[in-house]
Formats: structure tokens, sequence, C-alpha cells
């Protein structure tokens, strides 16, 4: 590092930058050096910065002492060699080098290398619009850093980013992650507590019970209630046995019942599989009233592609697709659409049993009824899948972050 006078009066210790505006993040100062004390440069003092050497404008004692301020990122301290989300990619980096490139007059961050050894900064001064070259170098407008790490910057992953990708590839990230960040994922999207309970839903065992331990019971009952039932009651019986009641009496009444029920079942039954939320009709009831039904039902969309339909003692006598439904007259009766339950499972079918019962007649989705033929729940062909799946295949056949 240079002064105006052309004489080495110290080193570059970190570049400053400011996150959070979008697109490529200005230099804003940078850290020096000088005499064994940290000094701040802002870019207004700077006259050049290349990749052999920094010159100042400014006499170094008319510098002041660094200290950070609201909202700044050091990209030495806080960026390089540590974990970032490649937005497009969907899947972790690692900050192995970054790309500084001056555009029309100002210094921008614009894309890191996660091949290369750790080197803090590459300056390219050049004022190309088509600001990163091809191969491994990332555009920085396709990557997110994490940030809760940042003791200055008071910044959050952004939900409105996170929220394009898929519950299943959040989950993906999450578990990828070291315990911080995949809570930093977890927080950012808590924004949405539908989104975060689709998250958490998929996740695997163990990081589910890792992120819930430092939740209270009250936020745990409220994470809880807003999953499915049945992968609810699947991660209340993993938490320690002495959190499970208070947290179950903390959430309403409607979803209590759903999962004391649940519980009552052998976790390896069609009981225990089943997912109590389904959209049902009378076989009096017509087309229009069973799309009707569909429309205003509180189930997930994933698990209301089928209607299933009951007489008026409640025993299940047929099911129909929300499809076949759509292409039918509204003013039909339900029964001129609805065909026979190829195959229904009791509540105390066996894993092998709901397995081969699916796969034998094709089944996506399979009733589970009681001795009266009255419907409990449905098991989907998702809740199969989980069972055949080995356990840790998200971390051995998934993401891997590059590092």
């Amino acid at each position: 590092m240079e002064d105006p006078d052309g004489h080495q009066i110290g080193r570059l210790a970190d570049v400053i930058v400011r996150l959070g505006e979008g697109g490529y993040p200005p230099l804003s100062g940078l850290v020096l050096k000088v005499d064994g004390d940290e000094t701040f440069a802002h870019m207004r003092q700077v006259t050049d910065l290349g990749s052999e050497k920094v010159v100042l404008a400014c006499n170094p004692s008319q510098l002041g002492a660094f200290e950070r301020r609201q909202g700044e990122v050091l990209l030495g301290r806080d960026v390089l060699a540590r974990h970032l989300i490649h937005l497009k990619r969907v899947r972790l980096v690692r900050a192995n080098e970054i790309e500084l490139a001056l555009v029309d007059r100002r210094w921008e961050v614009v894309g890191v290398d996660p091949t290369s050894k750790p080197v803090w900064r590459r300056l390219l001064p050049r004022t190309m619009r088509d600001r990163v070259k091809e191969g491994a170098m990332l555009d920085w407008a396709e990557i997110e850093p994490f940030v809760s790490h940042v003791p200055s910057a008071r910044l959050r992953l952004p939900f409105r980013k996170l929220a394009k990708m898929h519950p299943a590839q959040l989950a993906d990230l999450v578990e990828s992650a070291s315990h911080d960040e995949g809570e930093e994922i977890i927080r950012a999207v808590g924004e949405n507590r539908e989104l975060e309970a689709d998250v958490f839903e998929e996740l695997d065992t163990e990081h589910q019970v890792e992120f819930l331990m430092s939740r209270s019971d009250g936020e745990t009952a409220r994470l809880l209630s807003a999953m499915a039932p049945d992968d609810a009651v699947d991660l209340l019986e993993e938490l320690d046995q002495e959190r499970r009641l208070p947290i179950l009496r903390m959430m309403p009444w409607s979803k209590q019942r759903k999962l004391r029920a649940l519980l009552s079942y052998n976790p390896e039954t069609a009981g225990g599989l089943m997912n109590p939320d389904f959209v049902g009709v009378s076989s009096v009831s017509s087309i229009r009233e069973a799309l009707d039904a569909v429309k205003n039902s509180p189930v997930p969309a994933e698990a209301a592609g089928v209607v299933f339909v009951s007489d008026e003692s409640n025993r299940l006598t047929g099911m129909a697709l929300v499809a076949e439904l759509l292409r039918a007259d509204p003013a039909s009766s339900v029964e001129t659409v609805a065909h026979s339950v190829p195959a229904a499972l009791t509540a105390d079918a066996d894993v092998h049993e709901v397995l081969r019962t699916m796969s034998d007649f094709n089944l996506a989705v399979a009733p589970v009824i009681d001795s009266e033929q009255r419907i409990l729940g449905q098991i989907t062909v998702d809740d199969v899948l989980e069972l055949l799946i080995p356990e840790g295949w998200r971390r051995q056949y998934g993401m891997t972050s590059t590092s």
C-alpha cells in the first residue's frame, strides 16, 4: 500500500461492502493495517485498487480508526472461505476466491470461485457488463451469503429468494449446512409458517430434533400445528418424553385430537402411517358439491387429489379423482363418477401389507378404514416412498457443498 508520494505505508487488511441492496455489492471502504493499527479508508480516499498495490489519495494521518458500522460486511473475515447459497443451482458453495471488478468507476463484488485455494480477492479492472467470466467463477447475482455471524450486518437471508425454492431443496440446504447456517435458513423461511412446516417435514429426523432443541415448547407447538398430522406425530414421538405432553396441550384442540388418535396406533401400521386429513362427501352429493368440498377444504393440495364417497351410515362406498370430477357434468351425482375402492387398509395392517396392497393395486392413495368401513384417513404414495428409501439418503445421494 502506498501514499500519494509512493511511500510504502502498510498493507490492505480487508475490504468493506454493504449487502442487502441487491445486485452487485459496492465497496464502501478498505481496512488498512498501518503501524500495527487498523485504519479505515473510504473508497473516495483510494486512487488505485490494483492486484499489485493500493494507492491512497491522502496521507495516512488523515485516516481514522476502523470501527464496524451497521450494515457493513468484511469480505475477508465474513465471507471468504465460508459457505454461500448458490440460488440458481440450489446448493452450497464455498467462497474460496472473491472477485472484484471496476464497473462505471465503482468497485463491486461480482463473483466467487468455489474451486481455487482461498484468496480473498481478485481484482479485475474492466467495465464490461458481462462481469463474470465463463468457467468456475459464479456470478454474485446468483449467490446469497450467510450473515447471522456478522456482528454488524443486522441482515437476514432474504425470504423472497428462498421462498422460490421447493421445501425439499431447502431441506437439502439445511442438511448440507452447519447448524448455525441451517438455523439461519429455517429462521428466514419462518416468515411463512406454512413454508417452515413444509421444510421441517422434509428434514430427516436427526435434523428435525436438532433444530427443535433450541425452541421453546410454545414455538414447537406452533410448528407442529402447521405440519401435516402424520408428520407432526412422527416428530412428536422423537422428542424427549417430558416435552411431549406439554407441547401437545399447547396445540389447538382440533390438532390435538388428530394427533392423540394417531398416537394410539402402532407407528408401523396403516393407522400410524395414515394422514387423517382427507376430502369426503356423501353419496347423494352432486359433482358441483364435491368440487366445492375440495375447494373449501383445509386439506393441503397434495392430499386433496381424491374425494372419498360415503353412504348415509358414513361407510366408504367409492372414490373419485378430482380430475374426473372436473371433466363431468357439475349437476350430475357424484356416484356417476365415483368408482369402487380397489382396496382399503385396516388401521392395524402392518407395513408389509401396506406396501403390498398399494403395489398390487397400483394405488397412489389408499384409504384406511375401521371395522365399520368408515374412513379414518389416507396413505399416499409419498408415505410409502419414505418407507422404502434408506435413512440418511439425502446426505448420501443429495446435495453436497463445494469446498
